[in-house]
């Protein structure tokens, strides 16, 4: 239907985005996931299983309803897909979800170490904490689980535990800008783990204002 192509170029548009800057872990492959929420539908927008990016086209975007009913598109919907309905059905202020194998955020979910808030910019978008989602098998309920455990923070990104990154936003657009920043704030605490200084990170009170102006009506960067 004619209603839903909006949203199918969107997440084929992104997911391109993803996939040409290095998000997914490897170009040609077909790892991550990204979708976004239909407007007025408990229904996403997603990509399909198995297909390399290179080679997507917004008819291979599938439709889905929250029970995992097919509304359009001919493809195999992602595996993952349990994964994004539990955030969307946790947290309805998230309207798009992208599930990465970013390289340096990456390093965290073999470390077992959450991110904690180091930059105005971060905590403003992504939240105080880059919280850490306990292991379960890729595609499994049980991580879906997990994540939507995790949801209650009303942070913006998590790390899967010897899995990788999910990222989420009121827009895709948001949702891959976070995930841009988190793999900023990554690499800088990698390397500042590794000098074996002390970390510096931010004041309570800025934390607490700047979960407020995340949660309120206004949606953007602390800077710019």
């Amino acid at each position: 239907m004619a209603r839903y192509n909006e949203y199918k170029n969107s997440v084929l548009r992104y997911t391109m985005w993803l996939s040409d800057h290095g998000y997914f872990g490897s170009v040609l492959g077909s790892g991550g996931n990204v979708s976004v929420r239909i407007n007025g539908e408990n229904a996403f927008a997603i990509t399909p299983s198995g297909m390399p990016y290179k080679d997507l086209t917004p008819n291979d975007i599938c439709i889905l309803d929250f029970e995992k009913n097919r509304i359009e598109g001919t493809q195999e919907p992602s595996m993952e897909c349990d994964m994004h309905i539990a955030v969307y059905k946790g947290r309805p202020d998230v309207n798009a979800v992208v599930h990465t194998h970013q390289s340096k955020a990456s390093i965290f979910a073999v470390i077992n170490r959450p991110i904690p808030a180091l930059f105005d910019e971060v905590c403003m978008n992504i939240g105080e904490i880059v919280d850490i989602v306990p292991y379960a098998p890729s595609v499994s309920r049980e991580l879906a689980e997990n994540v939507a455990g995790k949801l209650g923070n009303g942070c913006n990104c998590y790390i899967m535990q010897n899995h990788g990154v999910l990222c989420l936003g009121h827009t895709i657009e948001k949702a891959c800008l976070n995930a841009e920043l988190l793999e900023k704030v990554a690499a800088i605490y990698a390397d500042a783990l590794f000098t074996g200084l002390d970390i510096s990170t931010l004041p309570e009170d800025s934390i607490s204002l700047f979960n407020l102006l995340r949660k309120g009506p206004l949606d953007g960067s602390a800077e710019g």
